[in-house]
């Protein structure tokens, strides 16, 4: 079962880390496969250890998924137009040192917060945390 990691880690800065229970590329496709089942639109998953290394350099495991429903950002980004800086909403899968997975968000109270979003829009794009909970068993 997916554990909240250490909240020191985290502390102020929004962002939620969950630990996975599966490796890297296996995290990162059930978290693509969730995102479909729902009915939600995969934007892009940006490869950034596969970019480095073609140019020749070394990244642990580390995607970041890009997804999300239009009708449930764009009442967030016609209230509060920067909001579009944080949407779509985004999961980084990663590797620690250990090999251990890791899948980062930002978390809604976050969001909410950083854009002076009323809380009843924010209900839409809460549901991250429980598929990134579903993604990480």
């Amino acid at each position: 079962m997916a554990t909240t990691a250490s909240t020191a880690d985290n502390a102020g800065t929004g962002i939620i880390t969950v630990a996975s229970a599966h490796p890297g590329a296996a995290t990162a496709d059930r978290l693509q496969a969730l995102i479909r089942e729902r009915g939600l639109m995969l934007f892009a998953c940006i490869d950034f250890s596969g970019d480095a290394e073609r140019a020749g350099l070394a990244l642990r495991f580390s995607q970041l998924v890009i997804f999300g429903n239009p009708k449930a950002g764009t009442p967030l980004m016609q209230c509060v137009p920067t909001a579009a800086l944080d949407l779509p909403l985004k999961v980084l899968v990663w590797e620690d040192a250990n090999g251990s997975t890791w899948l980062s968000f930002n978390s809604t109270d976050y969001l909410r917060q950083r854009h002076g979003l009323p809380d009843d829009l924010m209900k839409p794009v809460s549901g991250v945390a429980a598929l990134v909970d579903a993604a990480a068993r």
